[in-house]
């Protein structure tokens, strides 16, 4: 962690990530992307995730979370940070004829000029994919397949990592980093190790301009608000919400709903749901 001698205001108390680990280089030209902004609007045009807009102005990083070259070595040239994501990322490049780069998750503890390989079997490096089923039981993964081929979808966020329990009939089980425990199938692929930069979470960003170049705008409570635009509006200086439980300014419940999907196809290989956080 970087700690700020405050100078200002608004460097008191923030924290920030220490960059000197990564490499002093620019992007990949050819793996960048500009994409559209949409702040918070669905296809039709309508906000359906409030408060988003503004924002520094950032290029896309195309990530390769398939990995879908088998047996062919990778050297790490650059770790290099992503606007788009909490983990940082690495630079590789494939020891074959075409030597096509592709950027991939980086996982702790791997340095420029490590080799990395995608392979039904092989060695337990971090960095190294390989197929559920070839992992030992007590492996800490991560950029976990759900289907064959589809690329990595879960465990890919800052820190964060899962843990193989077992191997049986066809299915691995999965300790996930919410200690959720699932089946996925062993002829899926994921990464050995845990996700970069674990300190992403003790960040203080110091000031609301910081969030803001994020592209986070202002929250406004409900409770400060008139009853015709939430439930919780109205009252006579600072009221209660005057409700037994909190709801969305639409009237629907809020905070400790259950909003998944009752006949979502994956419950079935749920063996132990999620611990509900403490409020």
């Amino acid at each position: 962690m970087k700690l700020y001698k405050p100078t200002t205001s608004g460097q008191r108390g923030t924290k920030g990530i220490d960059y000197s680990v990564l490499t002093k280089k620019k992007p990949e030209k050819g793996l960048l992307v500009s994409l559209k902004r949409k702040a918070g609007r669905a296809r039709s045009g309508r906000i359906t995730v409030r408060r988003r807009g503004g924002g520094a102005k950032r290029l896309y990083r195309v990530i390769d979370f398939g990995q879908s070259k088998l047996d062919i070595p990778a050297e790490v040239i650059a770790l290099e940070y992503d606007p788009y994501r909490t983990a940082f990322i690495v630079l590789i490049q494939y020891q074959d004829e075409s030597k096509q780069k592709a950027y991939i998750l980086a996982p702790q503890n791997l340095k420029v000029g490590d080799t990395v390989m995608t392979s039904e079997k092989g060695s337990l490096s971090p960095g190294n994919r390989l197929k559920l089923k070839n992992i030992p039981v007590g492996t800490m993964i991560y950029n976990v397949e759900l289907e064959r081929g589809r690329g990595g979808k879960i465990v890919r966020s800052a820190g964060s990592s899962a843990r193989v329990l077992a191997h049986e009939d066809k299915y691995t089980n999965i300790e996930m980093p919410s200690k959720e425990i699932r089946k996925v199938s062993e002829e899926c692929f994921a990464s050995i190790g845990m996700v970069s930069n674990p300190e992403h979470r003790f960040i203080n960003l110091g000031k609301a301009g910081r969030s803001r170049y994020k592209g986070r705008r202002p929250k406004v409570r409900g409770s400060a608000m008139n009853p015709c635009d939430h439930p919780h509006g109205g009252g006579e200086g600072r009221t209660g919400i005057g409700l037994k439980h909190p709801k969305t300014p639409w009237g629907k419940p809020a905070y400790g709903v259950k909003t998944r999907k009752k006949k979502k196809w994956t419950n079935k290989l749920i063996i132990k749901p999620r611990k509900k956080k403490k409020r």
